[in-house]
This record gives C-alpha cells, sequence and structure tokens, in this order.
C-alpha cells in the first residue's frame, strides 16, 4: 500500500490499536499525527517507533471532549503536513461495571463516556471536514466495538456509546461523500494492557481462552490485527462508505454471546 504524501489524524495512539494504526500508517509512507490525553510517555514512544518506520510524526495532546482541542489537534496537523486525508477515530474510554450492577453506573459515568467515544468522535470529523474534503478521496474510521452489536463489553454505559457511535458512522456516511468515505470497525476481544487492567488477569485470561475456543479462526485479535483492518479500508476500500467490519476471529458467529 503506498500512502506516500498522505497525511492522517489518529486519536488515542499512545497505546493499543491507536499506537498500532500510527505505526502501520507510517510504514505505508503516511505521515501521522499521533494523540494522548494523559500518556505522554507512551505517545513519545509510539512517535519514535513511527520515526524508525520512517515517518516524521507530530504528537500532541488532545482531550477530544473539548471541540476547542478537536480544532487545535486539526490546525496544528495542517500547519506540520499541509493536509489531511485520514482521521481514525480510536480514542476511548470505559468504566469497567458487571452488567447486572445497575446501581454501579451513574449519570455522570454515562455523560463521561459518551462525551469521548460519540462526542468526541463527532467534534473530531466537524473539525476535520474541510480537510479532509478538499481531498479527492478521504477516509474516516471510527473504532467501535463487537459491543455495539451484542450488548456486552465493559459496561452498559460502554456498549451504548459504541452503538450510538456505529449509527453515526451512517448518518455522517450519508452527509460528507462523496469525498470522504465513513466506516467503522467492531473489534471483539483485543488482547492487552487495557483489558488486561480492567478486568483483572484472571478474569482476562478466562474470557481470552473462551473467544478463542468458540471463534472459528480460533484466536483473539491484537491491536496489530485490528490496526490492519483500518489500513484495509483506508488502501482498499474507496468505493466503501457506512459499512460495519467486525474484527473478532468470527467469535460473533458462535450462538451464545461471549462475555467482554
Amino acid at each position: 500500500m503506498d500512502l506516500n504524501g498522505k497525511a492522517a489524524i489518529v486519536t488515542g495512539s499512545s497505546s493499543g490499536i491507536g499506537a498500532a494504526v500510527a505505526r502501520q500508517l507510517s510504514a505505508n509512507g503516511c505521515q501521522v499525527t499521533i494523540t494522548y490525553s494523559r500518556n505522554e510517555a507512551g505517545a513519545q514512544k509510539t512517535a519514535s517507533e513511527c520515526k524508525a518506520l520512517g515517518g516524521q510524526p507530530l504528537v500532541q495532546r488532545t482531550d477530544i471532549a473539548e471541540d476547542s482541542d478537536c480544532r487545535t489537534l486539526v490546525d496544528a496537523t495542517l500547519q506540520r503536513f499541509g493536509r489531511l486525508d485520514i482521521l481514525v477515530n480510536n480514542a476511548g474510554t470505559t468504566k469497567f461495571c458487571a452488567h447486572q450492577d445497575l446501581n454501579g453506573l451513574t449519570k455522570s459515568d454515562f455523560l463521561d463516556i459518551y462525551a469521548v467515544n460519540l462526542i468526541g468522535a463527532y467534534q473530531m470529523t466537524r473539525a476535520a471536514e474541510a480537510a479532509l474534503r478538499s481531498q479527492p478521496v478521504a477516509h474516516i474510521v471510527n473504532m467501535a466495538s463487537t459491543a455495539a452489536i451484542t450488548g456486552v463489553g465493559s459496561s452498559i454505559a460502554y456498549a451504548a456509546s459504541k452503538g450510538a457511535l456505529v449509527t453515526m458512522t451512517l448518518s455522517l456516511a450519508r452527509v460528507l461523500g462523496p469525498q470522504i468515505r465513513v466506516n467503522a470497525i467492531c473489534p471483539g476481544f483485543v488482547e492487552g494492557e487495557w483489558l488486561k487492567n480492567g478486568l483483572g488477569a484472571e478474569l482476562y485470561d478466562a474470557i481470552r481462552e473462551q473467544y478463542a475456543q468458540h471463534a472459528p479462526l480460533k484466536a483473539t485479535a491484537t491491536p496489530e490485527t485490528v490496526a490492519q483492518a483500518v489500513l484495509g479500508i483506508i488502501g482498499g476500500a474507496d468505493w466503501t462508505t457506512g459499512e460495519t467490519l467486525i474484527v473478532d476471529g468470527g467469535a460473533h458467529l458462535h450462538t451464545a454471546p461471549l462475555r467482554r
């Protein structure tokens, strides 16, 4: 894939899926803006990895729940690279709470999660629209989750926010053409510290084993495999918009819902 001369913003790219996307974009010649909200060390590590792959990344602290930060991020990217072709709305947050514990989530929890997972993605899209429209072909990829389509996940609030993100993907795809394609990725269980820290090591291992046992591909996703799906949409789906791609090794095909 040749992305030479193109530029991308990947929100939440200090670790995990976002960092993997930034690395793979850089490896294919794309210049990348890496964002973080708290983990500056992780963002700098991602930047070093991108430089080793030939990129010259920009690192920007951004709280996408703040509209002014979103606009500043796009302006900084344009100043650095002179263009914007790709926006990956990857930044996300959650509160780990068992679904049966309805008292475990407050109104503030819902608002905090929606502020990042849904409103943040909307604000980033709005801030980037003009720059993306200036290109003949541009891509927005929204990082959702299988929680969006199964109602499982780290909490009910998280699942609901990702379901709303999938719906918003459809709405944005209708209005942002013909220049901008808008698609969503729905990863299932993704190996890494985020889930391990949130679930605890014992539950993390149990759920990973459950996914690997029931998924037709007999494995769970990694940040790199999810990033491959993102690159596949960006590099090979110019005639696709408003679609949702599930990346879970086929685990969603299992008849009984898997915990996540």
